[in-house]
């Protein structure tokens, strides 16, 4: 399977983001891509000064928009996220599309990113956005997938909840920081990878120094032993990785982690 990491330069103009999001689809498809995965929130600068302005209700521009970016290029699309207005309330919210446009998975991010670190970032989703309830995996021909959004990864109970439903693989649109990122992302990553033996795949926005926010970028792909096979650097770029989905279950054989928990004394 042939994964496309399209790490965008997100500007505060959403027909140029947008336009860029198509081209790098385009690019990553011509280059074999089976999937395209887009940033966390790629739409729109992530500050909370711009969400509102910026949303969209489920079906609007940006859903037509991927919806098209599947079928034209006959690829997997994980949306990235958008802001999503619904019910008054607004979700930071990733579509997964299938090769023909179909829409066929939705999450909204469950873990909002709610942080004060001392000498470092403040930021607080939760006072523009609401919380997702749940996770889930979505089929393809390769196997089950599943996803979550940025701060989602910390959780590892999740993860692992993913897995149990069948995960062999899981992705994540996220917008780690300069401060989180050198210290968390590749770890985070291999970790979540090395726990529930799967590959992981996390795609993050370039860094853009004129925005509020400067995102780590560093989109990355781990395998289910906990190796980098691919991470990027700041800058904008597509890069389309090709992994090896009969991996899982050999390192399942072999170091059988996910196949000896012992759920009975687990709580729920």
């Amino acid at each position: 399977m042939k994964i496309g990491l399209a790490q965008l330069l997100v500007t505060d103009n959403k027909e140029k983001n947008l336009i860029k999001a198509e081209k790098f689809v385009r690019i990553a498809a011509e280059d074999g891509a089976d999937m395209v995965v887009l940033p966390e929130i790629f739409n729109c600068p992530y500050d909370n000064a711009y969400f509102w302005d910026y949303a969209e209700e489920k079906f609007g521009e940006t859903w037509q928009r991927l919806s098209r970016m599947a079928s034209d290029n006959n690829v997997y699309i994980v949306g990235g996220s958008i802001p999503v207005q619904s019910c008054g309330k607004l979700y930071n919210t990733g579509y997964v599309f299938d090769r023909n446009g179909e829409e066929i998975h939705e999450h909204s991010k469950v873990h909002l990113f709610d942080v004060n670190i001392e000498g470092g970032v403040r930021f607080m989703e939760s006072e523009t956005f609401s919380p997702g309830t749940s996770f889930g995996v979505f089929d393809t021909e390769f196997g089950k997938i599943g996803m979550g959004i940025c701060f989602d990864i910390r959780f590892s109970e999740e993860w692992q909840k993913m897995e149990s439903m069948g995960a062999i693989m899981c992705v994540v649109p996220a917008a780690f920081n300069m401060t989180t990122g050198p210290a968390h992302w590749e770890l985070t990553f291999r970790a979540r990878a090395l726990d529930n033996e799967m590959f992981m795949v996390g795609v993050g926005p370039a860094r853009n120094m004129g925005m509020s926010y400067h995102a780590y970028g560093h989109s990355i792909v781990t395998s289910p032993w906990g190796e980098v096979l691919e991470q990027l650097g700041f800058d904008e770029e597509v890069k389309v990785v090709e992994i090896d989905l009969s991996q899982v279950e050999r390192v399942r054989q072999q170091l059988p982690i996910v196949n000896k928990r012992r759920e009975s004394i687990r709580q729920d």
